[in-house]
């Protein structure tokens, strides 16, 4: 059907990736943000952003270890 329109295929491509990219990555912001927020609340509001952003490390890289483990 692209060829009929004259479309290049990469023009479609670039469509649907403009459709679903935003949606997913709004999404990781949100899991993001919980996270933070989390972090953040179970510190008693005592942790700043560097405190914050090595919580977020240690758990990425817990997380990452432990997948790659089982």
């Amino acid at each position: 059907m692209l060829r009929e329109l004259h479309i290049h295929s990469s023009t479609n491509y670039l469509w649907r990736q403009a459709v679903t990219g935003p949606r997913e990555r709004r999404r990781r912001d949100t899991e993001l943000t919980e996270q933070i927020r989390r972090i953040h609340t179970d510190s008693g509001g005592t942790y700043g952003s560097p405190r914050v952003h090595a919580a977020l490390r240690a758990r990425t890289s817990t997380s990452v270890a432990s997948g790659s483990s089982g």
